[in-house]
């Protein structure tokens, strides 16, 4: 039987849709087939479900998302009945229960619906889906005490109707009560309470959003910068200095029009970063002349200039009651969201509740939402030597807004700054060091000069080295003031990697032989011999492991031994069972010849040092992968057909291989991912999106959980 979810509230203005994003991310990290139905529903786009259907990529038709209307649905109830309109949704339902191995429920909203007891309806109708429900109660404006009679009224409300309540939700609570209302809820509730506070970022608007409320024209700016939340309004109508005065972080300015003092007195402001505004509304309708607009879109290039026809109170009416909405235009909104449900919902626990079995395939968004949860189980900092990027901020404004790891910004503290101000990024959380400028700099110095004396290297020459950011940052893990780095995005492989084996070294060099022997192990397992790479190729119903796609060109037999060997361990310690593919353009005894020769001398060297790793080789790629295949060359294996970690026999098809299926065949490449360093550091494409330096940094704090660094 299909298992559904049904979230669901006790009035209007209860922020729900932060549970139900929250939910729905945890379902699709348990399932690939995640269906939903909101049973009732309003004339106009649905902001929600298109939300959930850009972000989960949900191949689902909007048609069958959807019950009734409300209209329609009031009419029905009005004339035939309760019953007949709970008949009709429950049809509905049904036909998308068939389709998804888990569906998720959209309560009505109790806005302007025209239903009566509108509470019954949802609890009856879960009754009727087989679903377990989420009540959630809002809690702004409220006092402690408030909040804590409404959640019990509405627990005992839908348990008196029979329905089967996994948890109950109380959102949009002041942040100072959060912690005395979940302790009292705790302790009166039969079902988990999970007590969420207020985040004003999620209600503010977005200036995109507040330029199509009033009609507004936009004179300058860019996408990024009308995705900014404008979090308070400061009204120009002082003197400049007093009105620089008043000016708050991510405020929007309002201004008449032709007070060119103020809208260029702003724009500086936010340029150095005194503070950060989220863009200037002109009333109105005046516009600065051209030379104004010239200045203005120099001193802070992408923000938001918007002129609207209203004058000032008309506006600043309108502008206050305004709030701002999850949809798929606020990507960055929905992230905060998620990391808010992530932080005071007890995930784990609520997974465990629903108890949805996890899939057999493990999807591209399944491998990118357990890496994220892995990453925020036991935070981890990662230093990032590219800070001034667009794409690296962009990222460190997801990994902060899902509260993934902490970070460091290696650059050029005042550039990272502007940048991330024009690009709307809230770096507060963030630790930035400019390596040219830090106290840091003299120790790292005498360091590396110490690691490298016997190259020559002295602390003179070391000092002007350890400027470079990829130096710092790599002596920055190595003296655990950050667990692991990430850099690659506009620096070349070498740029990023050679720092690592100088500085951290590979894992063989950190054991002489008798450390080997005194581990109690002797020489049966392999150590590490070389640093090597792999992808993780999300296809549409696996996660494959290929190595090495990015590191060594020519490997012989003992370092191909070696890169099998590291890349079982890297797929083990991400989920994927390991079964090693050692590829060839022949398989088993069919083919002869150096290269035939290289791939069948590594198998036989894994075998003999990991006997406990199942692996075949030499075999084709055809035979590794696919059953019907392997069933005809070698139907004796118990790799053959099923291969998950695929081993190259050298750099040129490794990495012409993994690049083809990526385009070829929409995978999604993970990576690479360095290892048999003694600490994580890893490389970026410099073709990097920000989702791959996203998951990238995830690895990398992962790595750092396992390989017990502090």
């Amino acid at each position: 039987m299909t298992r559904s979810v049904y979230v669901t509230g006790i009035d209007r203005g209860d922020g729900r849709q932060i549970v139900e994003l929250g939910v729905m991310e945890l379902l699709t990290r348990q399932v690939d087939r995640v269906g939903v139905f909101r049973p009732l529903v309003h004339d106009g786009p649905d902001r929600l479900f298109d939300l959930l259907r850009a972000r989960y990529r949900l191949s689902q038709d909007p048609a069958a998302v959807y019950g009734l209307g409300y209209q329609e649905a009031a009419a029905i109830q009005a004339e035939q009945g309760t019953d007949e309109l709970v008949s009709r949704l429950v049809e509905r339902f049904h036909r998308v229960a068939r389709e998804y191995e888990v569906v998720l429920v959209l309560g009505t909203d109790f806005a302007d619906t025209q239903l009566p007891d509108e509470l019954s309806l949802n609890a009856r109708l879960a009754n009727e889906f087989g679903a377990s429900v989420i009540p959630v109660v809002g809690g702004k404006g409220q006092n402690a005490e408030s909040v804590r009679s409404e959640a019990r009224n509405a627990h005992r409300a839908y348990e008196v109707l029979g329905c089967s309540i996994l948890a109950m939700v109380v959102n949009r609570v002041a942040a100072e009560d959060r912690a005395a209302i979940a302790e009292r809820l705790t302790a009166q509730l039969p079902a988990p309470c999970y007590v969420v506070p207020d985040e004003p970022a999620l209600a503010a608007p977005t200036v995109a959003q507040i330029t199509q409320a009033l009609g507004g024209t936009v004179l300058l700016g860019d996408d990024s910068g009308l995705a900014r939340n404008a979090l308070d309004f400061v009204f120009g109508g002082a003197m400049l200095p007093n009105f620089l005065n008043a000016l708050t972080p991510g405020c929007m300015v309002v201004t008449p029009g032709d007070r060119a003092d103020l809208v260029v007195g702003a724009l500086a402001a936010h340029s150095a970063g005194t503070p950060p505004i989220a863009g200037v509304l002109l009333t109105l309708d005046e516009r600065p002349d051209d030379s104004v607009l010239t200045l203005a879109a120099r001193l802070a290039p992408g923000t938001p200039v918007v002129s609207v026809p209203g004058r000032s109170f008309p506006t600043a009416t309108e502008l206050f009651g305004m709030e701002g909405k999850l949809n798929a235009a606020t990507p960055r909104k929905a992230e905060t969201a998620l990391g808010l449900f992530e932080r005071h919902v007890d995930t784990a626990g609520l997974l465990a509740r629903l108890s949805v079995a996890r899939s057999g395939r493990v999807t591209p968004m399944m491998f990118e939402h357990e890496l994220l949860e892995q990453a925020r189980a036991h935070r981890r900092r990662v230093v990032l030597p590219e800070g001034a990027e667009e794409r690296v901020l962009r990222a460190a404004d997801v990994l902060l807004r899902r509260d993934v790891c902490d970070l460091t910004l290696l650059g050029d503290v005042d550039v990272i700054r502007k940048r991330a101000a024009d690009l709307g990024i809230d770096l507060t959380a963030t630790q930035l060091i400019d390596p040219a400028a830090s106290e840091l700099r003299q120790g790292f110095a005498e360091s590396y000069a110490e690691l490298r004396a016997h190259k020559g290297v002295t602390v003179e020459l070391a000092y002007d080295v350890v400027a470079d950011p990829n130096y710092f940052g790599t002596l920055m893990v190595r003296e655990g003031l950050a667990d692991g780095m990430v850099s690659g995005s506009v620096h070349s492989t070498a740029a990023t990697i050679r720092p690592a084996f100088e500085i951290i070294k590979t894992k063989a060099s950190a054991r002489d032989a008798s450390d080997r022997a005194a581990a109690g192990d002797g020489s049966a397992r392999r150590e590490t011999s070389i640093v090597s790479s792999v992808f993780f190729m999300c296809l549409a119903e696996k996660v494959l492991v290929y190595g090495d796609c990015a590191v060594n060109p020519d490997p012989n037999a003992e370092q191909l031994a070696d890169i099998a060997v590291q890349s079982a361990a890297t797929a083990a310690r991400f989920g994927v069972e390991p079964r090693i593919a050692m590829l060839s353009y022949s398989t088993g005894t069919s083919g002869s010849g150096a290269d035939v020769d290289k791939v069948r001398e590594a198998t036989e060297l894994v075998r003999a040092a990991r006997p406990d790793l199942r692996i075949e080789g030499p075999i084709q790629y055809d035979a590794a992968v696919e059953p019907s295949v392997a069933a005809t060359k070698l139907p004796d294996s118990e790799v053959a057909g099923q291969a998950t970690v695929l081993i190259f026999p050298d750099l040129n098809t490794g990495n012409n291989t993994y690049k083809a299926v990526q385009r070829s065949a929409g995978a999604v490449a993970v990576g690479p991912v360095l290892q048999g360093l003694r600490k994580p550091v890893n490389d970026l494409s410099r073709g990097a999106m920000v989702q791959d330096i996203v998951n990238t940094v995830a690895i990398t704090a992962i790595q750092a959980q396992q390989d017990g660094t502090a």
